[in-house]
């Protein structure tokens, strides 16, 4: 019954979005935008030039973002992060504010330059990872190795297999990914040496995109853009609701020292890694001093209320523009 279920949800989705890109082909959409009102926080991570799915689910083409921008700059009021915070928003467009996560070399060579030219804002999140002397990010790491590493690798005497997805799991089936959100950033750093040594994919200088992280020239240069905002993402990208407290607090405050010693601006802002956080996490968060702190999914009621808290709708690559601009203004997919 779940899987007939399954194909059902399956089919119904793929019978609206090709309905969207029917009413966007006949020009009905145009209303729609003209008429949406209200607000939304939309996060992207990744732009590449090409073949944007090689490794992950989190780029989007060059193209494909510009297209965005296009569509944003005719129909919606795009903001910055701290106007958002303010609700200084138009009363005739429907208001949106960009993000990026995770801080890799694509948004300086390709976000940036798109942005100076639909003079559009952005607010970039960003790990200190090249401050503990890493350029990749454990995640990434993980998702290149499931694509040039061996089908199976023995690592502290645990089996550890590729599945149909090219997802690294355990004998009883555990994802590799997950068991390491649990874990500090010791045992990833020496997973990253591993499989640096496993795969020697950073020869292939042509993947630089789907990994490499800012320098902090780059950083800095971003954060001299009169269309960029810096925030904080973490230090090591750990999930900060699953490691010890202390640690994370550390984590919360180290990254913004840093980020402020490179930009030599005050970092208000943080994004929760992977979107988690918990009560403690938060109090830490307002604690080190960030003033805003955005979540992908609120975990309770009351978190709405809170008004450092705001929530993201996270972009969607494997749909078009139309059927995205239709999701921000509805604040979901279907």
């Amino acid at each position: 019954m779940s899987i007939l279920k399954k194909i059902w949800s399956r089919s119904k989705r793929e019978a609206a979005y090709l309905s969207g890109d029917a009413r966007h082909v006949l020009g009905l959409d145009k209303e729609l935008y003209q008429n949406a009102r209200g607000s939304r926080i939309i996060l992207y991570h990744n732009v590449c030039k090409s073949d944007p799915h090689k490794f992950n689910t989190l780029f989007l083409t060059c193209e494909r973002f510009e297209e965005h921008l296009q569509y944003y700059k005719k129909y919606f009021n795009v903001v910055s992060l701290d106007d958002y915070y303010a609700s200084r928003f138009s009363n005739d467009k429907f208001n949106i504010c960009l993000t990026f996560d995770d801080g890799l070399a694509n948004n300086y060579h390709y976000v940036l330059p798109l942005l100076t030219k639909y003079r559009i804002p952005a607010t970039f999140f960003i790990t200190a990872i090249s401050d503990a002397g890493f350029d990749i990010l454990w995640n990434d790491m993980l998702s290149i190795a499931g694509h040039y590493g061996p089908e199976k690798f023995i690592y502290k005497n645990q089996t550890y297999r590729k599945n149909r997805n090219n997802k690294y799991i355990d004998e009883q089936g555990i994802s590799y990914a997950d068991k390491l959100r649990s874990t500090g950033f010791n045992e990833k750093a020496a997973l990253i040496s591993f499989l640096d040594q496993l795969t020697g994919f950073k020869t292939k200088r042509q993947d630089e995109d789907y990994w490499l992280q800012m320098t902090p020239a780059q950083i800095k240069t971003m954060a001299r853009s009169a269309y960029v905002t810096i925030g904080a993402h973490g230090y090591y990208h750990n999930d900060l609701a699953r490691i010890h407290p202390t640690n994370a607090a550390g984590e919360m405050t180290m990254c913004k020292e840093y980020l402020e010693n490179i930009t030599g601006k005050q970092i208000n802002s943080f994004a929760f890694p992977y979107g988690s956080y918990n009560e403690q996490v938060l109090h830490d968060a307002k604690e080190a001093g960030y003033t805003q702190l955005l979540a992908t999914d609120f975990i309770k009621p009351d978190d709405e209320q809170d008004n450092t808290m705001r929530e993201r709708l996270t972009v969607n690559p494997f749909i078009s523009t139309p059927n995205q601009l239709n999701a921000i203004i509805r604040g979901r997919y279907v």
